[in-house]
C-alpha cells in the first residue's frame, strides 16, 4: 500500500471515530435533558458552530430509546480525543445533576 493511501485511511478512521465520540457526547446530553450545543459552546466559546456536532445531534434518539451511557464512559471517550475542556464542562454538569437529583 502506498504511503499516501495509508495516511488517507488513518485520517478517515480518525474522523469516523471522532464522529462516534461526538455522537456519544450528544446522546449522553439528550439522555440527561441537556443541550449538547450549549455545553460545547461553554467548553469552546471561540470555536463557533461545529458542523460534525450538528450532524451527530441529528443522529441521536429520544432518551426512551437510548441505552444508558455511563458518565465514566463519556469522560473516557472525551479524554481519549483530547477534549479536556469539554470533559471539564461535562463533569460540572454531572456534579450539578447529582446535587439536583439528590
Amino acid at each position: 500500500m502506498m504511503r499516501k493511501e495509508m495516511e488517507d485511511q488513518v485520517i478517515q478512521a480518525y474522523q469516523r471515530d471522532e464522529g462516534m465520540m461526538i455522537l456519544v457526547f450528544a446522546q449522553w446530553c439528550v439522555n440527561h435533558g441537556l443541550d449538547p450545543h450549549e455545553l460545547y459552546r461553554r467548553a469552546y466559546p471561540d470555536q463557533g458552530t461545529n458542523p460534525l456536532l450538528i450532524q451527530m445531534v441529528e443522529n441521536t434518539v429520544p432518551k426512551e430509546e437510548s441505552e444508558d451511557i455511563p458518565d465514566e464512559t463519556l469522560l473516557g471517550v472525551l479524554s481519549l480525543y483530547g477534549n479536556d475542556d469539554l470533559a471539564f464542562v461535562v463533569s460540572e454538569e454531572m456534579e450539578r445533576l447529582k446535587r439536583q437529583n439528590g
